[in-house]
């Protein structure tokens, strides 16, 4: 297999949440492989620090969409406008999501009800909105939905957020099997500790180093360390792949007891 494989030349993405942390890591990714790419979030500024990037950068066309993946009319709008920016998107990185820390017991209606609203009804949403583009279009696509290894194994004070997290797994594995006729692939991507700009000051103290004693590497993951798995979803080189979820988490789902 040659490196062109990867070229994603010519093509459209989109990235929700892709102002910070890994939404942004994903569309640098992709626009380095040659994508145009649409950012998506609900807040401007750091929306145009990436569009910024993209272009001057790696030298592609970029447009930011204001969306609100919890509201349909939103999502719908919002794809629809990414759409007439740079073209139908070939490739959607369902990325948006929210955390609420909180024992089951003591947790709000109002925080569980937020964190599946994002993390798992706005992953469905933006995939159906780009789903039916993509069909009526007739030129298929690819959509890599982000998951987390949360959604296989459990941790307290994450009851909802575990939750939703398995609903995308099992999400993928339904939309793979229902749109593959349209030439749609359906995949995800489960990470396990990655460090951003908002836990770096976290790791390195003594509750991280505890925490990174049950990863097999030791180590949380750097961002540049999923560019493979959303290169492999998105690109030519994963065209027999749809309904998986790839799991990129330095062992750390697969720890003995």
């Amino acid at each position: 297999m040659s490196n062109g494989r990867f070229d994603l030349t010519g093509r459209v993405a989109l990235v929700t949440g892709g102002g910070s942390g890994l939404g942004r890591q994903f569309a640098l990714t992709l626009a380095e492989a040659g994508a145009d790419v649409v950012v998506t979030g609900r807040r401007r500024a750091p929306l145009d620090d990436t569009a910024a990037m993209i272009s001057d950068t790696y030298g592609r066309r970029s447009a930011i969409v204001e969306m609100d993946v919890t509201d349909t009319a939103s999502v719908d709008a919002g794809v629809a406008a990414a759409a007439e920016a740079l073209g139908t998107p070939q490739i959607v990185i369902n990325n948006a999501g929210i955390s609420r820390e909180a024992f089951a017991l003591q947790m709000s209606d109002a925080d569980y009800d937020a964190v599946i609203e994002t993390n798992l009804n706005g992953v469905y949403r933006v995939a159906r909105a780009a789903g039916r583009l993509m069909a009526e279009g007739g030129q298929g696509g690819s959509i890599v939905n982000i998951a987390s290894i949360l959604g296989r194994r459990v941790a307290p004070m994450l009851a909802a957020y575990s939750a939703a997290k398995a609903g995308v797994i099992r999400l993928t594995e339904a939309l793979a099997v229902e749109w593959v006729r349209y030439g749609i692939r359906v995949n995800a991507i489960a990470p396990g500790f990655f460090v951003t700009d908002i836990n770096r000051d976290f790791f390195g103290t003594p509750q991280s180093d505890k925490m990174m004693q049950r990863v097999p590497m030791r180590r949380p993951g750097e961002l540049p360390e999923l560019d493979g798995a959303v290169l492999l979803l998105s690109s030519d080189a994963g065209n027999y792949m749809t309904g998986t979820t790839i799991t990129v988490d330095g062992g750390h789902s697969i720890q003995s007891m």
